[in-house]
């Protein structure tokens, strides 16, 4: 498996990879500070989309494998309009949860010419699967990652380095909200949400997070949101 430099929850960094890829300035990533009213008061609206990084043990990767065979064995309604891409390569984490962030919500932004419009058209008739794979062939997109991972306030660590943190994108398609994490075998349906509630549904979702691990302080939010 191919291995990148992981990318920090750095809303400075990740608003340059937006740039990048073409995402237009009126929408920004920004520090999401707390998960009770006040805190969320403060994040400008409309939310597009939030990016939960935690850390991943032993103990996560259980709940993971019980939550993949109950949703296997229970079912789950996933609307045809939720893009999900596979993640093929190692620490490429921050960069799936953003395109997952950007590609469902291109009803409201609009991509400018390059490369990750390039890449959402091409993946467009595309399963899961070859999304990924076509993902892992972007030579552009994974430049652009690795200038940006290299970018950030703390040193970056070697890609062949172990990562015990992993990036989750939430996003709000269709009436449902979706938990889209590259590495699981489907998006995880959180029930239903609407574009006023999302902020609030979704962070009920983080919270869910951090209840099964109730002594690591070691998450963070940030928000896909109007640069108001």
């Amino acid at each position: 498996m191919a291995k990148w430099v992981p990318l920090e929850s750095n809303p400075e960094v990740m608003n340059k990879y937006l740039d990048s890829l073409g995402v237009p300035s009126q929408w920004r990533m920004l520090d999401v500070y707390g998960l009770d009213a006040d805190a969320l008061a403060m994040v400008p609206r409309p939310v597009l989309a939030l990016l939960l990084l935690f850390p991943i043990n032993d103990k996560y990767e259980e709940f993971s494998k019980q939550q993949d065979e109950e949703i296997k064995s229970k079912g789950q309604t996933v609307s045809d309009k939720v893009l999900y891409i596979k993640q093929f390569i190692s620490n490429s984490c921050g960069t799936v949860a953003l395109i997952h962030s950007i590609a469902n919500n291109t009803d409201q932004i609009t991509l400018a010419d390059g490369e990750l419009k390039k890449f959402l058209t091409e993946a467009a008739s595309l399963d899961s699967t070859g999304r990924g794979e076509l993902l892992s062939k972007s030579e552009a997109i994974a430049n652009i990652h690795k200038e940006l991972a290299l970018d950030g306030q703390s040193r970056a660590p070697d890609a062949d380095q172990p990562t015990d943190y992993h990036f989750v994108a939430l996003v709000h398609s269709d009436g449902g909200l979706y938990e889209l994490d590259g590495r699981k075998s489907f998006p995880i349906n959180h029930g239903d949400t609407t574009p006023e509630t999302f902020l609030e549904d979704a962070a009920a979702v983080c919270r869910k997070f951090m209840e099964r691990e109730p002594e690591n302080l070691n998450f963070t939010i940030v928000a896909l949101a109007a640069n108001n």
